[in-house]
């Protein structure tokens, strides 16, 4: 029985997974090439989209972006001061982080501005094409419209696991970084944490409780759940990653099943 057999006791219609280690794909399970909306689980791709125009010399972390005093890593680490869902300004750059959509949506802006390219275009060919990808596209908002498999996932984790064709190894350091330490926050769905940390377009656990990881992921375990039931984790203690795409909305089932089955995975694989 596979670690992830779990996941057809599931209350959802279809799903797929997959267990990534340095050394490729480990399990799977399901169609790992159906492409699934993604909701947020599309904001750390177009994170890495920005860290490929930052490699580039398109646009740098600390320009001017968003409100007054924000920059772009503060719309990256959701430390800007916009509200979640619109762009009124309601806390000084740095000083609380307030998840926001419309934070997104201004970053996605921005890197067009800067690249001059549309970011679904720009996001194909700086992350998509280098990598492979063959079912993820970005269509609408760079918050969360995007699609994507488990087989696209799994292959970005596991550029994340050992960089090599997308980022230099100290970006990928650096995305996985707390930016603006020590800021309180909602987590969407887990209430507000005293301490809630974020790189650069991606979660990162720490101390965190409730989560949507598992109690055995690592304080460094990286990476983003959407709302329409997907997630991927990137530990990089344990050297694993899981992609788990779905397609129902994420509820009480995903609270309870997403961290059993992360633990299940880490003592089987880690």
């Amino acid at each position: 029985m596979g670690t992830l057999d779990g996941i057809a006791g599931w209350p959802v219609g279809s799903a797929a997974a997959a267990v990534v280690g340095p050394d490729g794909v480990r399990e799977t399970w399901g169609d790992v090439a159906a492409a699934y909306p993604l909701a947020s689980v599309t904001k750390p791709l177009v994170a890495l989209a920005c860290l490929v125009a930052v490699e580039e010399g398109a646009l740098h972390l600390d320009d001017p972006a968003g409100p007054s005093g924000s920059t772009v890593r503060h719309l990256l680490a959701h430390a800007s001061g916009l509200a979640p869902d619109s762009r009124d300004v309601v806390a000084r750059p740095g000083s609380r982080r307030i998840y926001s959509n419309a934070g997104f949506e201004v970053l996605g802006e921005h890197l067009e501005r800067a690249t001059r390219m549309p970011v679904a275009d720009y996001l194909r060919q700086g992350v998509c094409e280098p990598l492979g990808l063959r079912s993820t596209g970005l269509a609408g908002s760079p918050a969360h419209g995007g699609r994507s498999s488990v087989d696209d996932l799994a292959a970005v984790a596991a550029e994340l696991l050992v960089p090599a064709r997308l980022l230099h190894p100290s970006t990928v350091a650096q995305l996985a970084t707390v930016q603006f330490p020590g800021l309180t926050g909602v987590v969407p769905g887990f209430g507000r944490q005293p301490t809630n940390d974020w790189g650069l377009g991606m979660e990162i656990r720490d101390s965190k409780f409730p989560h949507w990881t598992g109690s055995a992921n690592s304080p460094g375990t990286y990476g983003h759940f959407g709302r329409s039931g997907t997630f991927v984790w990137v530990d990089p203690v344990a050297r694993l990653a899981l992609v788990v795409l779905t397609d129902t909305e994420f509820e009480r089932w995903a609270k309870d099943a997403w961290p059993a089955l992360s633990d299940g995975v880490l003592a089987a694989h880690g």
